[in-house]
Formats: C-alpha cells, structure tokens, sequence
C-alpha cells in the first residue's frame, strides 16, 4: 500500500513575497508567474499598445518589488501593493512626458505587434478582455482605450487586469468610492459607445 501524498494548499501571494524576502527564490518566480500577464496588460493598454513603453515600465515595476523583498509587510493584498506599486510607475511615466499625449494606435502592423507582445507575456491563463473577440476586435479594443481619459481608463484598468475591487481602488488612488464608481461607469460607458460606432 502507498502512502497517500497530501495535496499542499497554494500558498497566498503574501505568503510567497514573504517567502522570497527570507530568500526563496522560487516563491518569487511563483509570483511572477502568477501576475505578470496581468501587469504587462495593465501598462500595455495605458500606453495604448505602445509594447516598447509597456516592456519597460514592466521591468520596472518587477525591479521594484525585488527591490522592496526585504521590507515587504503584508498590510494590504498583495495585488493591491503590486498595482500601487505599477500605478505609481505609470503616473511617474505620464510625468516624464510632461504635456504629451499617449500614443495611439494608427495601423494593423502596431495592432499586429501589441497583441504579439500580449500573447509572449501571458502564462497560460486566460486574458479577460480578450478571451472572446478576435483581432479586429481587439484593435478596435486598444484604440477605444487609447480615448479614456487617463483617470477612468486607470480604474478600469485596476479593475478589469488587476482584479482590484471598489474600495481597493479606492484606496489605491485616494478617491472616493463614489469617484470610482463613476469613472468605471463612464469608461464603460465611452468604451461601448467607441466600439459600437467602430462597428
């Protein structure tokens, strides 16, 4: 008779950052297996498919949480410290380029190359936005996004890739519950529109 093998739970994300913090290396490969797909999107649609701009803010964002390994304290979810930690990125990125506006997709070739980088990062679990519509769509997608204002297309990005409830955005971006209510109801609201007249 074989002795019967006990099926560990998953660790939680916060367990795994603390777990990297006293020095294991896999818990952080874990974790970056676990949110990378999402947190490359999340930078990706910002910068309207711009994948060189998402590349980048990317590796910033996985540098800092290396960076922060040793004092990581489990206060809030760890999704919720990840995305402060990218939003911050991205509003760091939207200064740097003082006064100028996100670019925009202009043709299928950069369609073509954003939804390339989006496949390339993915680690098997499904995209939400794109796990039914097709690549037409999806263009059509990314340049709708690229027409959110900046602050209701944050939201819905925090809550869309980041599974990021009401009150953690909330929190994350020191507004109201109410605030955000309303910018994920108005980018919604200006996506449905965008894409039905793309239609």
């Amino acid at each position: 008779m074989q002795p019967r093998t006990v099926e560990q739970e998953p660790r939680t994300d916060e367990t795994l950052m603390r777990a990297y913090g006293d020095g294991d290396a896999r818990a952080f490969e874990e974790l970056y297996a676990r949110h990378r797909a999402a947190t490359y999107r999340y930078f990706l649609r910002h910068s309207a498919g711009d994948a060189a701009s998402a590349d980048e803010l990317h590796q910033d964002l996985w540098l800092k949480v290396i960076g922060a390994r040793a004092r990581y304290q489990a206060q809030a979810k760890f999704s919720t410290w990840l995305y402060t930690l990218a939003r911050h990125r991205m509003v760091d990125h939207w200064r740097s380029r003082h006064g100028t506006t996100l670019a925009s997709l202009e043709d299928e070739a950069t369609v073509a190359q954003a939804e390339e980088s989006v496949a390339a990062a993915r680690n098997g679990s499904d995209d939400p936005l794109h796990a039914s519509i097709d690549a037409q769509a999806r263009g059509r997608l990314f340049a709708a996004l690229a027409d959110v204002p900046p602050l209701q297309r944050d939201a819905f990005l925090l809550h869309v890739e980041g599974g990021l409830s009401l009150e953690e955005i909330a929190g994350l971006t020191a507004a109201s519950g109410e605030t955000v209510k309303s910018r994920l109801r108005y980018a919604y609201r200006r996506l449905r529109a965008a894409l039905e007249d793309m239609a």
